[in-house]
């Protein structure tokens, strides 16, 4: 008898666990409970944090290192990759602007500024790429791409000439862009921005009013970063603050397309076809995902979702693992066969990689009726 065969495809738990680190626990959890399966390992990214190990998984490449500035002005080391033979580059700005490398007390979505992401991507077109990705997810940052523009060579000046300072707040005194300076790859390249949302850049599910609250931004600044971005798109380019996506990473996706050149895509799709996902669901008997948190945000455009409504249009069932779950928020929650909520069963004093290996055993086990 051929045994079953089960795709294990989560996505980072925030904070927590890497994609990769979620996968192995899940996978530990299924061998204690001595199952006979065959198991398909496959961390997932949308864009956000993970993209680039998921994209190194799928192609041939190589990781580079480089000092950059990070969202608060300190230095930080970050990577980004190669791959095709140098032809593509992959850039995830969560490693050099993401807000798991500010503490809790130090974040200021006010001042917090996208620089470090910038001057990755001019590493990866110095060195002769022909096409760019740029995952967005998993920010500090609210300033629509400024800081990443101004390390491509674009100055921010207000009514007298100067440069603005850091930060997306001070947008509120933007009167023009210099594009005079501005990489000259910019424009001989492919870029595809990645996005792990697709929200507009304002409104209620924009940028500063949906996720400016988790970055440090209080009702005030949430209000102040929202007009302060009003004023940049007003300046530059309205038409794009409306395109699914532009409001990722702070508004990095509306800068990046607006000024950059860059195409709004799904980070999802692009990892889901770097990993060969439609055909490894279709192979599956059950597909295993999970997150951290699932809630409203989840669905505009995350990965567990999309993943689900791929395994749904193929027949095949899907169970969520997470540590919160928002029901009453989340109609998409009727995508998945089960949904085990891990807060709710954590034992005391367990880590979080404890808590999925043995919520996932323990599921296993209940759905052998073992």
């Amino acid at each position: 008898m051929i045994p079953p065969r089960w795709l294990l495809a989560p996505q980072e738990f925030k904070g927590t666990l890497t994609a990769a680190e979620a996968a192995d626990a899940m996978a530990e959890g299924l061998r204690e409970a001595s199952l006979d399966v065959v198991l398909d390992v496959a961390p997932l990214a949308d864009g956000g944090p993970g993209t680039l190990d998921a994209l190194l998984a799928g192609s041939r490449g190589e990781r580079r290192r480089l000092t950059v500035r990070g969202p608060m002005g300190t230095p930080v080391e970050a990577c980004w990759a190669r791959l095709d033979d140098g032809r593509t580059a992959v850039v995830e700005m969560a490693q050099a602007s993401g807000i798991a490398l500010v503490p809790p007390a130090q974040r200021d979505a006010r001042a917090a500024c996208t620089h470090g992401t910038g001057e990755l991507m001019r590493a990866a077109l110095d060195s002769g790429c022909e096409r760019l990705i740029v995952g967005l997810g998993g920010s500090a940052t609210t300033d629509g791409g400024k800081g990443a523009l101004e390390a491509l060579g674009f100055r921010f000046l207000d009514a007298d000439g100067a440069p603005l300072p850091p930060g997306g707040a001070s947008l509120a005194r933007l009167s023009r862009v210099d594009a005079s300076g501005k990489h000259p790859r910019l424009e001989q390249v492919e870029l595809l921005i990645a996005t792990d949302v697709t929200t507009p850049l304002l409104g209620s599910d924009g940028a500063a009013r949906l996720f400016g609250p988790q970055k440090g931004a209080d009702a005030a600044a949430v209000e102040e970063l929202e007009a302060a971005l009003a004023t940049f798109c007003r300046i530059v380019d309205e038409g794009t603050a409306n395109l699914p996506g532009a409001g990722a990473a702070g508004g990095l996706g509306y800068g990046l397309a607006a000024l950059g050149g860059g195409k709004l895509t799904s980070g999802y799709v692009l990892v889901a076809r770097a990993l060969g996902l439609d055909r490894r669901v279709l192979l599956a008997d059950l597909v295993l995902t999970g997150e951290g948190r699932f809630d409203r945000q989840t669905s505009m455009g995350k990965g567990p979702v999309a993943l689900a409504r791929l395994a749904r249009a193929q027949g095949t069932h899907v169970v969520l693992f997470a540590g919160v779950v928002q029901r009453d928020t989340s109609p998409e929650l009727s995508l998945f066969r089960e949904v085990v909520e891990l807060n709710a069963q954590a034992r005391p004093g367990a880590t979080a990689r404890e808590t999925l290996r043995e919520a996932t055993a323990k599921w296993a086990l209940a759905h052998l009726g073992r």
